[in-house]
């Protein structure tokens, strides 16, 4: 069994944690996070760190334990840091920019793909490099992931859209299979 729940979440510099009853509330300048625990945890604050404690000692309690830990600091990683996911445009003719509040993409359609970025995200474009960042861990990889699907990469020629630190693992053609 995991035992994530254990370790205290230290609070980085610039940054306001409140109780608010079973909620938890994270502040960074105009930046607020929320996050309810309903009762499920017990959540303290002391020393400048979050910790947090298992109400039962049931199974399920021990899941809760871990789950809020890890969600509490996604949140502060987010505040502090931020996430990132980069994507790779392989492909003759394939490219993305960046027009407003807009991605645009040429991916071998008759058509552009347009895709609005939404709140809380920022998209850059860098030759054939797309950049997704944010303060929240599931946005950026839901946004990161949808980017990829317009066209993800195909097993033959290797073109598409990728993770940069995805591997595609090739496959041989229709000649490689003939016999002589």
């Amino acid at each position: 069994m995991s035992r994530v729940g254990k370790k205290p979440v230290e609070i980085a510099n610039g940054i306001d944690v409140s109780l608010n009853g079973t909620e938890i509330v994270v502040k960074k300048g105009n930046l607020e996070k929320r996050l309810e625990t309903y009762g499920r945890v017990g959540v303290k604050i002391e020393d400048g760190k979050v910790k947090f404690a298992k109400i039962g000692e049931d199974r399920q309690s021990a899941a809760y334990w871990g789950t809020y830990r890890a969600l509490f600091n996604n949140i502060m990683v987010g505040l502090d840091k931020g996430f990132t996911k980069s994507l790779e445009i392989n492909g003759v003719g394939y490219r993305a920019n960046i027009q407003g509040n807009t991605l645009v993409m040429q991916l071998g359609f008759s058509h552009d793909i347009n895709f609005e970025i939404p709140a809380g995200v920022e998209i850059k474009v860098d030759k054939n490099i797309i950049t997704v960042n944010g303060t929240d861990k599931q946005q950026v990889g839901q946004i990161a992931a949808k980017i990829r699907e317009f066209r993800p990469p195909e097993p033959y020629k290797g073109k598409g859209i990728k993770y940069t630190d995805e591997v595609i693992i090739r496959k041989a053609g229709k000649s490689a299979g003939k016999k002589k």
